[in-house]
């Protein structure tokens, strides 16, 4: 039996809920985690049509990428489409769980859908996110050294881009400790108490994704020889560089600026493209950003990308092009449609004997004449 939270869980490994902005709502909104389900609806936004469409599907789960709450309701009246939306999903016993943010903000995430659509080479985060490692120290027994390394990996630590197992252990030192009667002698328990003993102990050092940080030191803790471990949590100021907004890369090839247009259109299936001035160089470095992203401009001309491609920019941001980048403003929700498959494929890995559907109902609030 699947519940909710199993599938919430998956996501969430992938995808952790630490990574999504501070504005943000992503996670489970409407529902009950222990709730068994029947299938899953995939879509981008959440609208009255695509509550109707789960329930006529049979499926008791929504997983949408665009919360459908951001600010606190006060009344469930049905006055707007946010409040209609949860009225009706509490009524049909359907759960509604959003991947938002935090999908945008890892390096296998909405991004990544787009690199892969244009076809970009030896692409990475253009903004990686600060602040999200932390550094374990932690003194450990030689005989233990191994056992605890081991179960440190385990949980998470030690992950660094493409590597795993990451750890530097200094060579033994002398520690020094008295201890009363009760407690627990690691390196002899036939000891008695109230005396400083000597002993050999080992620093061992881990780097791991700030949300880890209490599972890290449950572990540690449960595992640890010492009654009384010596420890230190610290911030690195280290971004890690598979965490953070947008992407940047290379095309296979180098495209004058309208033959550049044409492709972006035909890859993405656009309808039609707002752009900048066309710039006089051509165009091979692209950066990238789903929905809105015209905040990665200064970091997109500062890293000598050729053109920018995003979403829902303002007309004074078309300015800010200078002559130095093109601006290419391919509309919000084509930028992200194809997240749809991108879950699909992800949860199909795990999930392989539940119903999963990507939603058919068009929710793009967007007309082009």
């Amino acid at each position: 039996m699947i519940k909710v939270k199993d599938i919430t869980n998956y996501l969430e490994q992938w995808a952790p809920l630490a990574y999504q902005e501070t504005y943000d709502n992503a996670g489970l909104i409407v529902g009950n985690p222990f709730m068994e389900v029947t299938g899953i609806l995939l879509c981008l936004d959440i609208t009255e049509a695509i509550v109707e469409e789960a329930r006529n599907k049979n499926c008791n789960l929504i997983i949408a990428h665009h919360p459908i709450i951001f600010k606190p309701i006060k009344k469930l009246t049905g006055t707007n489409y946010v409040e209609r939306c949860v009225i009706q999903a509490i009524r049909y016993n359907i759960s509604i769980y959003t991947i938002h943010t935090n999908l945008d903000n890892i390096m296998q995430g909405v991004n990544q859908c787009m690199a892969q659509q244009l076809g970009l080479q030896t692409w990475k985060i253009l903004l990686p996110k600060p602040h999200t490692l932390q550094k374990l120290t932690v003194f450990v027994s030689p005989l233990q050294i191994e056992q605890v390394q081991a179960a440190l990996h385990q949980v998470g630590a030690g992950h660094i881009n493409h590597y795993s197992h990451c750890s530097f252990t200094s060579s033994a030192g002398t520690a020094t400790f008295q201890c009363d009667e009760s407690a627990h002698l690691p390196i002899d328990p036939s000891q008695q108490g109230n005396k400083v003993e000597w002993a050999t102990a080992h620093q061992l050092e881990v780097v791991f994704s700030a949300y880890l940080c209490k599972d890290i030191v449950a572990s540690l803790k449960q595992l640890h020889p010492y009654k009384e471990m010596a420890y230190c949590i610290q911030n690195i100021e280290n971004a890690d560089i598979q965490v953070g907004a947008g992407i940047i890369g290379e095309l296979p090839k180098t495209f004058d600026n309208q033959t550049f247009l044409i492709y972006l259109k035909e890859k993405m299936g656009l309808t039609c493209i707002r752009h900048s001035a066309p710039i006089k160089k051509p165009i091979k470095k692209v950066a990238l950003c789903g929905g809105s992203g015209i905040f990665l401009l200064p970091e997109a001309i500062r890293q000598g990308a050729d053109v920018l491609v995003t979403a829902d920019v303002k007309y004074h941001d078309f300015f800010d092009a200078e002559d130095q980048i093109l601006i290419a403003d391919v509309g919000h929700y084509e930028s992200e449609i194809a997240i749809k498959g991108l879950i699909y494929n992800k949860l199909s890995e795990k999930f392989s004997n539940i119903v999963l559907l990507k939603s058919t109902t068009q929710t793009n609030p967007v007309y082009y004449f």
